[in-house]
């Protein structure tokens, strides 16, 4: 790809007026100066790059940090963010980063758990993709364009906008950046119906390593295969996806049982194991356990809240759950009859008659330090060793910290684990995300509640997935091996690589080989290429 340059005098004033830098940093100087001289509008270009110099910096760099976390004074901060209104603004970027040493990361929504969207021990920048979010509708045709920078709550809105009756299989939190969410598989309550957001992805556009933009036909099925699951920043920078739009009912039913301990909580979260794969697979049931204070006592106690969707009218449900999990003793006013969109807003956590504009807000709904952890679970916990778990919620770093328990079954299990690099499917009962939140600022709480929940974790192992243990690659964890250099090498990546990915790691690491060999596009857990000793024959 040829891109077309400035000359040096417009470069020169540019810099001049429009780009504070620092006589310190050369790097970032030689970038600035490569990024105004290769792209194709100068004015433009100065409009959307920030340095530490400009005022703005800061509030552009903090407004979509979900995790607080990483918004101490100590954290790396990027040397530049560029928020480009036009993709060619992006492949200057890439040009220039390969060429001055910088490393790229790829913002779309700030959810990254561990945030490596904006966060590097080395010098880089971040590319911010939040003025990259146009949606594309075509209700006929059941598809939709979304760029990368969109959020999931944008993108239900949208769809809602055109069609009552059209819906999408992505996530519970309105304000996730699509880039990401669907590059890592991406889930929520029509996953056992629909599977994941990655299994409806029929096309994308992504600028490659050489800066050129291609989409499914022109990068090729196996980079098609690999973005849809594995991750697209070991790849390049999505740019947007071509999604398949489903069907939903004009009227769905939710509700939301609380049960605690006093309730039969640990006998009904037991039986829930054995029961919530195999509904239909137009119900979902999934499990959130926290710790509270007992409206009766007083005292503390655990509660598991049985929260679900379901695609059909209440009397439909009602049967359905008499026979398939009486035990609950769902009644018909636990239930709430309401449109697909409203129900959107009811997971999120929205008040009732809350207009659906609210999903266009991209402000966080909160912003917390906190640390999240996943597993898979392929066979039921037993009784006791739920207990043990209620144990540790009494502990108190785990004051503000959950258990989400999310039932696998329907069209997971019809889907190989080898159709894209998500391979969780036939044979998963459930997958569990663990999060533990606080409020107190400083190394030494940080430390206390990191290690709370690390000791949840360890206790966890002989009740979870094995060989490998498996977790989930959207919700990113270094504790399960990182390189803090962000130059991944196959061994170090192989750790974490067959956690998330099991058997599909190899085909990523071939994929990532082809189109990426000298590892531009990496971070902490980023696939690697192929290794140099594999290249020279004596590979696997």
């Amino acid at each position: 790809m040829k891109i077309p340059t400035l000359s040096f005098l417009s470069f020169a004033f540019l810099l001049s007026s429009s780009i504070p830098v620092s006589a310190s940093a050369p790097t970032h100087e030689d970038f600035l100066q490569c990024l105004s001289l290769h792209s194709p509008n100068s004015t433009s270009i100065s409009q959307v790059i920030y340095t530490p110099n400009n005022s703005s910096y800061s509030s552009v760099l903090q407004f979509s940090i979900q995790n607080l976390r990483f918004t101490s004074s100590s954290t790396p901060k990027p040397l530049v963010i560029v928020t480009p209104i036009h993709e060619s603004q992006i492949q200057a970027t890439v040009y220039c980063s390969r060429n001055h040493g910088m490393q790229i990361r790829v913002r779309s929504g700030g959810h990254d758990y561990e945030g490596l969207s904006y966060v590097s021990e080395v010098p880089f920048v971040v590319v911010d993709l939040i003025n990259l979010r146009s949606i594309t509708v075509d209700a006929g045709n059941k598809t939709a364009w979304v760029q990368a920078g969109a959020t999931v709550g944008e993108v239900y809105y949208r769809i809602a906008k055109k069609s009552k009756t059209l819906g999408f299989p992505a996530g519970v939190c309105p304000t996730v950046g699509v880039g990401g969410h669907f590059s890592g598989g991406g889930y929520g309550l029509l996953l056992r119906k629909y599977g994941l957001a990655a299994d409806n992805i029929v096309d994308a556009r992504l600028i490659d390593v050489n800066g050129d933009i291609l989409d499914r036909k022109s990068m090729g099925e196996d980079l098609f295969w690999a973005i849809r699951g594995g991750g697209g920043a070991s790849f390049g920078v999505i740019l947007a996806w071509k999604v398949n739009l489903v069907d939903v009912p004009s009227t769905v039913t939710v509700f939301t049982v609380d049960r605690t301990l006093e309730q039969n909580a640990t006998k009904l979260v037991h039986q829930w194991q054995y029961v919530a794969h195999k509904f239909p697979a137009n119900l979902f049931i999934r499990v959130i356990i926290q710790g509270v204070n007992s409206s009766q006592s007083g005292k503390r106690t655990i509660q598991a809240s049985f929260n679900s969707l379901f695609l059909g009218r209440v009397d439909e449900l009602l049967p359905l759950m008499q026979e398939r999990f009486a035990e609950l003793g769902l009644r018909r006013e636990d239930c709430k009859e309401m449109s697909w969109i409203e129900s959107v807003l009811y997971f999120a956590g929205f008040p009732s008659g809350e207009s659906i504009d609210v999903l266009l807000d991209r402000t966080p709904l909160s912003r917390s330090n906190f640390k999240a952890k996943s597993d898979i679970v392929n066979e039921p916990i037993p009784e006791t060793g739920l207990e043990g778990i209620w144990e540790r919620f009494y502990e108190e770093e785990a004051k503000v910290a959950v258990m989400i328990l999310s039932p696998y079954g329907g069209k997971m299990d019809e889907v190989s684990e080898t159709a894209i690099p998500f391979p969780h499917r036939a044979g998963t009962l459930y997958k569990i995300q663990y999060v533990v939140s606080w409020e107190e600022e400083g190394a030494e709480a940080s430390k206390s509640h990191i290690n709370w929940i690390r000791r949840l974790y360890r206790y966890m192992a002989p009740y979870v997935s094995k060989w490998p243990r498996a977790a989930y690659i959207n919700y990113r964890d270094l504790d399960i091996g990182a390189n803090n250099q962000g130059n991944t090498s196959y061994a170090q990546a192989s750790v974490w690589g067959f956690k998330y990915f099991k058997g599909n790691f190899h085909r990523l690491v071939q994929v990532k080989s082809k189109v990426d060999p000298d590892n531009f596009f990496r971070n902490e857990q980023s696939i690697p290429p192929v290794p140099s000793w594999s290249k020279k024959g004596g590979g696997e």
